[in-house]
């Protein structure tokens, strides 16, 4: 069983395992489709990834447009993320708000991401295994992708700025402003 915790997003959501604890260690279902179908919706997760990266590497902020398209149920296995999720869809109420959670070995939460956002995280332990479900498969013909320290945005990564580490391509995106999103909010990407 799941607790499902809603966030000042709609549809973006942190997942809460119960987890089972005893003298051995512990035990928890990481994904059950109909659990997650249950409380979430209805979404065909078709491809596993995993990264590891050190502290201060920001990964993001990043998307693939339609119609690769993808919603992310994303985890951390070893360490700890800052998990940022910011809205690019065209006339939704939320356009350019994002909602940033932390995620642990400890905690073990998960934070879902629906199409339509842009997604990001900042390694905040010394390093971090991150672990994410894709509902559509990596289409580099349709990557897309904004700046990771855009004012308009203005996240906080909890990193101090000389402590960042980016690819190159990471630390060349544009303003969310300077694109043109293929998202429009209410319509299925």
């Amino acid at each position: 069983m799941i607790t499902v915790v809603d966030t000042a997003i709609d549809d973006v959501k942190i997942i809460e395992p119960r987890i089972f604890n005893d003298a051995r260690g512990y035990f928890f279902e990481s994904f059950s489709q109909r659990d997650f179908e249950e409380k979430v919706g209805k979404v065909n997760f078709v491809q596993d990834n995993e990264s590891k990266s050190s502290r201060g590497v920001v990964r993001g902020l990043h998307f693939q447009k339609p119609p690769f398209a993808q919603a992310k149920l994303v985890r951390v296995v070893k360490g700890r993320v800052l998990d940022v999720a910011v809205d690019i869809r065209k006339g939704s109420p939320t356009f350019g708000k994002y909602v940033a959670v932390e995620l642990t070995e400890d905690n073990h939460r998960q934070f879902f991401i629906p199409r339509g956002f842009a997604h990001g995280f900042a390694v905040l332990s010394e390093i971090a295994v991150f672990q994410y479900k894709c509902d559509n498969y990596y289409a580099p013909q349709s990557e897309g992708a904004i700046a990771w320290d855009d004012p308009d945005l203005g996240i906080d990564w909890q990193l101090n700025t000389d402590d960042i580490l980016l690819s190159e391509k990471d630390s060349n995106h544009p303003l969310l402003k300077d694109i043109d999103s293929p998202f429009i909010y209410n319509e299925i990407q």
